[in-house]
């Protein structure tokens, strides 16, 4: 039996169904788990994020788990900046601490692009890390 994967809300996009895909997104890298993150993506997903170029879902679980074991507590703030019909352009800003114990503020843009079953098969990144005391984080 053949089963197609699906990853709802499914495009093309409206407003309502744009914003809960980036929610979705947004809890689902909260949850720090890769083979959670992963099941988005399609098994052929391309990604550039930040100078790095991941090409599978394989790739995405190697490379979240070393962004995660080395990126400590982690937070991330997801928002919708514009979409059309299979495609979300968003802005986030996340905090985490490195493995010296210094904070960090990750700014960025993605620009996603979705097959037809809702699966996520492009992501492009482009983050910004900026140094800050733990007094200054805004996300908890």
């Amino acid at each position: 039996m053949n089963t197609i994967e699906q990853k709802f809300p499914l495009p093309p996009f409206s407003l309502e169904t744009a914003l809960q895909k980036v929610q979705l997104a947004e809890d689902a890298w909260n949850s720090k788990d890769p083979d959670r993150i992963s099941k988005a993506y399609t098994i052929n997903t391309e990604w550039r994020n930040r100078t790095d170029f991941i090409n599978g879902r394989d790739e995405v679980v190697v490379f979240l788990k070393g962004k995660f074991d080395k990126e400590k507590n982690y937070k991330l703030k997801k928002e919708l900046w514009g979409f059309r019909e299979n495609r979300i352009a968003v802005r986030f800003e996340y905090e985490y601490q490195n493995q010296e114990g210094q904070w960090f503020r990750a700014y960025g843009n993605e620009n996603w692009e979705f097959d037809e079953n809702g699966l996520m098969q492009k992501r492009f990144a482009s983050i910004n890390d900026l140094p800050i005391e733990e007094k200054d984080r805004k996300l908890k």
